[in-house]
């Protein structure tokens, strides 16, 4: 199951630095000029996760597979991109595909690196693309309705539904609150999400800092904090100069470097937590000799769709999955002895994966 973080911005905010840290490349060019990043590059990250190393060396597992999470860097974004300016269009194309927002802001001070509008003020830059974003949900909305007035007056059920839905998103977009404000019941659900609407998407506020201020943040982080915190999102600090320095360093170094800048861990590895927080994700397990191995699933998935990541004939055949919890596994010292203390546990299809259960999926081919 693949999760796409998109990276948006207004233009040099430090999107393609974050980018290249991410990835550990050099792919997303960073330049001192707007629209550098003019195809959304995509890389493919691990998910910092320790508890899989544990669970490898207590299995003696021959490789390590981590879960992993897409980053798309996406171009800059300005004013008028609803209407097509810069780069606009491609950029709202280019949101739609992914499942979140990593919103990066500017909060360091730079007369070197130019700002689009001239002034540092994180607040206001998150204000403008939320707006582009609102206005483009709202002309896209206005077309819909247009077309599917016929088949409402039909009775067809499918666009009687979309026509309710599209109503509220526009009553709510026009009140000047993104769409994701919309209450929406567990029946309309599939339906709300294939509107696609922009302003759908969760936010993760990425406060950009200078390196010397990594460890404590500033003002401009703290309003972005109480920003954040008033809309119900979450934000994380980081010195993408910093993060790009650590991703080009062995493990040894990078948390010696680490230790010297005051951090407990890198911010990468705190965004990419928190994209997971933001996104309800958790982690489950598969452990064996061959591999010890992290799966992605949303919280509250069935123990056949857990198996389903898997291989789709996991969840179609499902019988059972062995389920041992994380905790009795590393206490216990594996799957055996854990199995002979009574803590393997047979769950049927009704039972809900928790995050770090060790699992061992029974089923029919």
């Amino acid at each position: 199951m693949g999760f796409r973080m998109g990276i948006v911005g207004l233009p040099n905010v430090g999107k393609s630095t974050l980018f290249n840290a991410l990835t550990k490349t050099a792919a997303a060019q960073a330049a001192n000029f707007p629209f550098c990043t003019i195809e959304p590059n995509v890389g493919e990250v691990n998910v910092p996760d320790a508890r899989l190393d544990r669970l490898a060396e207590i299995a003696k597992s021959a490789q390590i597979i981590p879960a992993r999470m897409t980053f798309v860097d996406i171009a800059g974004l300005v004013k008028g991109a609803s209407k097509g300016e810069g780069l606009g269009n491609q950029f709202l194309a280019n949101i739609r595909e992914v499942d979140a927002i990593a919103h990066v802001l500017r909060c360091f001070e730079d007369g070197d690196i130019t700002h689009v509008e001239g002034r540092v003020d994180p607040v206001a830059d998150a204000d403008t693309i939320e707006t582009e974003l609102m206005l483009a949900d709202l002309e896209s909305i206005e077309k819909r309705l247009q077309n599917i007035v016929r088949k409402v007056r039909g009775g067809d059920k499918e666009a009687v539904q979309q026509e309710r839905l599209l109503k509220a998103a526009q009553e709510a977009l026009e009140d000047g609150r993104p769409a994701r404000t919309v209450p929406v019941e567990d029946e309309d659900s599939k339906a709300w999400k294939m509107l696609q609407l922009l302003t759908t998407k969760p936010v993760l506020y990425v406060c950009n800092v200078a390196e010397d201020e990594a460890a404590t943040g500033n003002a401009h982080a703290q309003a972005v904090a109480e920003m954040a915190a008033a809309q119900g999102n979450s934000h994380v600090i980081i010195s993408a100069r910093i993060e790009e320095e650590i991703a080009q360093l062995e493990p040894d170094e990078a948390a010696m470097f680490l230790d010297e800048m005051g951090l407990e861990e890198a911010g990468l590895d705190r965004l990419i937590k928190a994209a997971y927080g933001l996104l309800h994700l958790e982690t489950y397990f598969t452990v064996g000799p061959k591999e010890a191995r992290a799966w992605t699933i949303k919280v509250g998935t069935t123990a056949p769709k857990a198996a389903g990541v898997i291989h789709g004939d996991f969840e179609k055949g499902f019988i059972r999955a062995e389920t041992i919890a994380y905790d009795d596994f590393i206490a216990l010292g594996g799957e055996q002895p854990a199995k002979e203390a009574g803590k393997m546990r047979a769950e049927g299809k009704g039972y809900v994966v928790r995050d770090g259960d060790v699992l061992h999926f029974l089923f029919n081919t």
